[in-house]
């Protein structure tokens, strides 16, 4: 074998080796971290703040014992510098500049963890990131994620539940996400989609299936039982606190259902899935996690190989490659286009301004425009259409029209969702609902130069391509929307509120005084 794949024999060389190089990575993490302060500062927010995401706070302690199990054979290896680990520092720096340009958390707070993970390779070589493969890819359960995924279970909660109730002989009527029964009316709401314990379980799975199994057909057979399970039984757990309401009233119904849920119910399901896996773990408790030898002496392609660098300029490439990226979006983002003084609801053919006066209050969110405005329109038979105008003059951080809780639907509001709404082209369609029985049709446009969409990713892309041209666009929000009255459709409403105002891009152009 080639010298420089040998297993070192002279043991004091190598601690000698490891104590540099680690000395080295660490201080380069702890640059790095501060580098990107700000998106680890906002996640950290998140593990502590929110309900979802504090089952991330066991992370770190779970990445420091999974690197433990490895270290007698790490032992083995000798670290050295690796060029092409370098691509993986960029990657990560271009995946944070792209989340950055399109506001999106999802895709900026990957990237400044990617980094991590890309120094390592750089300052210890390949042999090592393969003996780390798994702690390292675990690295990005500390990244909040799941919150996108609400609506979908929403609705399979939802239609769980209807069935079950069904099945149990209670008379029950669904509407999106609204279950109405003899005992009152239900609402599968955010907080009882499941989310927090799906990605919980998710990550516990991945653990699990990594130190308890060493067959892939196995480890994939309980990812899957680990993804379907809690699915299946949030569904079992909200028919649960609908059969009880029908016995006990809803309200003591939902107080116990919350104690249960956060207490007892999911912990006897995480018991339930071990129990019946545990059997089939086929990895010995005294197997090594890796085999620190094998690695060592293990061919890699050329291209993986023998592609040394000098630790100090592969540190000064790495701060180069993260203050270059961090430099191109702080130039882009301070690119704003010209907005102009003021803007107006313009006439509509057949349509005229009248008071707005809802039955529930309803105003859209749009925290980062510079103008936003609201107002109703009624045509001569009594239909009202309700218009809400947001103008951008960027989408950066605090300006996302797409950001959370933006839009139609604002937190801090008396409606709720309730399901997607008829399709339209071009355009966002919810159906929301407030106060039980008060419903509203809302669709939602976004323009960015040419582009009309109701797709926030496509409005994000447009976004991205703005800022890697340093190109100023502005940004539209337009929301129709409509109040449900007694025997009205209000898709029939909207559509022929948008035949008078003619194609909707161009419209919403005018009301910006863009064109």
């Amino acid at each position: 074998m080639p010298p420089d794949q040998a297993i070192p024999a002279n043991a004091t060389a190598v601690a000698s080796a490891w104590r540099d190089a680690l000395v080295r990575l660490g201080l380069v993490w702890v640059a790095l971290i501060l580098a990107f302060a700000g998106d680890w500062a906002m996640m950290v927010r998140h593990w502590w703040d929110s309900s979802t995401y504090n089952h991330i706070l066991l992370v770190p302690p779970i990445l420091v014992w999974l690197i433990s199990l490895r270290v007698n054979e790490l032992r083995r290896l000798a670290p050295q510098t690796w060029a092409p680990g370098l691509l993986v520092v960029a990657g990560g720096v271009l995946l944070w500049v792209l989340g950055r340009f399109a506001g999106f958390s999802l895709v900026q707070q990957p990237g400044a963890v990617l980094v991590l993970p890309g120094s390592l390779l750089t300052l210890l070589g390949p042999r090592v990131g393969l003996g780390l493969l798994f702690p390292l890819a675990y690295m990005a359960f500390l990244v909040p994620f799941g919150d996108e995924l609400v609506p979908q279970l929403q609705m399979i909660t939802a239609a769980l539940t209807i069935g079950l109730v069904k099945l149990s002989g209670i008379p029950a009527v669904i509407d999106g996400v609204f279950i109405d029964t003899p005992a009152g009316l239900f609402e599968v709401a955010e907080a009882c989609s499941g989310v927090k314990f799906l990605i919980a379980m998710i990550a516990l799975g991945a653990l699990v299936a990594n130190v308890c199994f060493r067959s892939w057909k196995r480890r994939l057979l309980f990812m899957a039982l680990c993804i379907v399970a809690p699915i299946l039984a949030n569904g079992v757990r909200a028919w649960g606190t609908i059969l009880a309401a029908q016995y006990v009233g809803a309200e003591k119904a939902g107080g116990f259902d919350h104690i249960v849920y956060g207490w007892f119910f999911f912990a006897l399901v995480i018991a339930a899935v071990l129990g019946l896996s545990w059997r089939h773990f086929d990895r010995a408790v005294d197997d090594p996690m890796i085999d620190g030898e094998a690695l060592a002496v293990m061919k890699l392609p050329a291209l993986l190989d023998r592609r040394a660098i000098a630790a100090p300029i592969a540190i000064l490439l790495s701060g180069g490659l993260v203050l270059g990226g961090q430099a191109w979006a702080r130039t882009a983002e301070a690119l704003l286009a010209p907005m102009p003084q003021q803007i107006f609801l313009p006439a509509v053919p057949g349509w005229q301004r009248v008071d707005y006066a809802p039955a529930v209050p309803w105003e859209p969110r749009a925290a980062g425009a510079e103008h936003r405005l609201l107002g109703r329109y009624a045509d001569a038979s009594g239909r009202k259409v309700d218009v809400f105008v947001a103008l951008y003059p960027a989408q950066t951080e605090g300006r996302e029209a797409t950001g959370f809780g933006e839009g139609a639907l604002r937190e801090d509001s008396e409606w709720s969702w309730n399901s997607a709404g008829p399709a339209t082209s071009g355009a966002k369609s919810d159906l929301l609902r407030a106060r039980g029985s008060v419903e509203r049709l809302a669709q939602t446009y976004y323009r960015n130069g040419d582009l009309l969409t109701g797709s926030a990713l496509k409005l994000k892309l447009a976004t991205i391509g703005d800022h890697l041209l340093l190109r100023r666009e502005p940004t539209i929000m337009l929301i129709l929307s409509v109040e449900v009255g007694p025997d009205e459709d209000p898709a029939v409403t909207l559509d022929r509120f948008r035949q008078a105002t003619g194609p909707v891009g161009p419209w919403m152009d005018r009301i910006a005084a863009l064109r």
